[in-house]
């Protein structure tokens, strides 16, 4: 069993975490699944949209499961790397992906757990979810996790996070950016159905555009950044969706962009 199971909601690809036993922990073979799901969703025509979340109310994700930690600890050196490694070609798989990635945080995010849902464009938590990186207290460190977690909520607050290793709650984690909204359990499934909506009236391909190019020149020099997303600009101008916007707004009616 991989652990994952796809599903197909409408104008979104789920990707659900099913692991709560393990409480959604990640796997080698999840890791590698989550890829491939990845991958899929985003060369699917029919997902407007790829949605992240964690089968049952305990738990996002819990962070690496510590079975596959253990026999990537015994392998030989460069099999534990490549392990290891994994982990950190998913959170890179993420930021190539031309389709806005939603994380539905479903309960606790724990040590690996917090890289992958920094890893997401967006992200939805019920109020009761708890947030943390503990591997301090274990003697380790979240080394990969720190990536996109530092591009997510700064660097003090990240250094802070892993430094002590402390938990907070969902209303610490919205003060920080690491989640853009937190609603009752029971909202859940309407505060996603509503961002959905939203993303799902948007072109796809600025969307593919845009989002890659965020990703590709976020850590550019200042100038050197402009540049490149000024000729990401024109290309953007250039496309049957930008013709069709511009004309909507002008004739003040709802535009119908064919992602092109």
């Amino acid at each position: 069993m991989s652990g994952l199971r796809e599903e197909p909601r409408g104008a979104a690809r789920w990707l659900v975490l099913d692991r709560p036993a393990q409480r959604n922990a990640l796997s080698s073979e999840l890791i590698a699944t989550l890829r491939g799901a990845l991958v899929r969703a985003d060369a699917d025509a029919q997902a407007r949209v790829i949605c992240v979340t964690g089968s049952g109310e305990q738990a996002f994700c819990s962070g690496m499961d510590l079975a596959s930690s253990a026999a990537a600890s015994e392998a030989s050196g460069i099999e534990a790397y490549e392990a290891r490694r994994a982990y950190a070609g998913l959170l890179a798989e993420l930021s190539r992906l031309g389709k806005p990635v939603v994380a539905v945080v479903n309960g606790a995010v724990i040590g690996g757990g917090m890289g992958l849902l920094a890893s997401c464009d967006l992200a939805v938590a019920v109020d009761d979810a708890q947030f943390g990186t503990p591997e301090v207290d274990v003697g380790l460190f979240p080394y990969m996790a720190l990536a996109p977690l530092s591009r997510c909520i700064g660097r003090r607050a990240a250094l802070e996070l892993a430094l002590t290793g402390r938990r907070i709650d969902a209303a610490e984690a919205l003060s920080l950016g690491l989640v853009n909204r937190v609603v009752p359990r029971p909202r859940l499934s309407d505060a996603v159905g509503e961002l959905l909506d939203l993303l799902v009236r948007k072109s796809p391909a600025a969307l593919r555009l845009g989002r890659r190019a965020f990703y590709a020149t976020q850590d550019l020099p200042y100038e050197a950044q402009l540049e490149a997303l000024c000729a990401q600009l024109s290309i953007n101008a250039r496309l049957e969706d930008a013709a069709e916007g511009i004309a909507a707004f002008l004739e003040k009616r709802p535009p119908e962009f064919k992602g092109r």
